[in-house]
């Protein structure tokens, strides 16, 4: 191995060394030379002989990849845009109950909470009805508690979870999601409504300007909900919802 290593050193260094010493050589006796140097640098390791010889291999799957890692402008601007949801929601209307009128929120203690959170779980601690706020201090924040909602009040139907946070402390069963849905305002509310009357629970239908509010308790197991509804541009509506009985 080290002589090889030193034919190959020999094979870049000599034509340096003779050039630079004998300025009055021709440069056919150079190119002579080197040929010479590298022909037998070449002859003397198999490996590299081979290696000269072979036919350069191209994966053509490979091809597109090519200067990956090159600081080159891109072929196209890249997109930060949001990816399209999956078309309009398709949901089954026809035996939906219809919401009740709102009434008019004056002194709305659960609107200024709403506008006032900046998080679920902010939400969830000022919320007074039927102990919803009891249990926010120990809210844990992961997407999969909206998969843990209770049967009578779940999610919407392809709804878009954008905040989840729940949790099963002591005798807690609090979960609070944050979705949206390319679905009108009224589609939900009817949607919602149709859940929790079905399921033994008051419902009360109020408005703060846009935002509405559906709320309401069931006796027989403690159990409290509130929706906070607005109409998000563009269409569809934001829900912020809170419930006591999760799974």
């Amino acid at each position: 191995m080290v002589a090889k290593r030193r034919l190959a050193l020999a094979a870049f260094v000599l034509p340096l060394a003779l050039a630079a010493c004998s300025g009055s050589d021709s440069n056919k006796d150079l190119d002579n030379l080197d040929n010479q140097l590298v022909d037998s640098a070449n002859g003397a390791d198999p490996a590299v002989t081979g290696a000269l010889n072979d036919q350069i291999m191209v994966d053509p799957s490979l091809a597109g990849q090519r200067n990956g890692d090159a600081a080159r402008p891109p072929s196209r601007p890249y997109s930060g845009g949001v990816p399209q949801g999956s078309g309009t929601t398709k949901l089954d209307t026809a035996k939906l109950m219809h919401t009740p009128k709102p009434v008019a929120a004056e002194k709305c203690s659960q609107c200024e909470a709403a506008s006032k959170s900046l998080t679920v779980g902010e939400l969830a601690r000022r919320q007074k009805q039927g102990n919803l706020g009891g249990c926010a201090k120990s809210l844990n924040y992961s997407a999969g508690w909206a998969n843990r909602l209770p049967k009578d009040v779940p999610l919407l139907p392809n709804a878009r979870v954008t905040e989840a946070a729940g949790s099963t402390a002591g005798k807690c069963r609090l979960r609070v999601v944050s979705f949206w849905s390319d679905l009108p305002m009224q589609t939900v509310l009817d949607w919602y409504y149709t859940k929790v009357a079905n399921s033994g629970f008051t419902a009360e239908h109020q408005v703060d300007g846009k935002e509405h509010i559906l709320g309401g308790t069931r006796v027989s197991d403690d159990g409290a909900y509130v929706l906070f509804m607005t109409p998000r541009k563009g269409g569809g509506t934001s829900v912020d919802l809170v419930t006591n009985n999760g799974t």
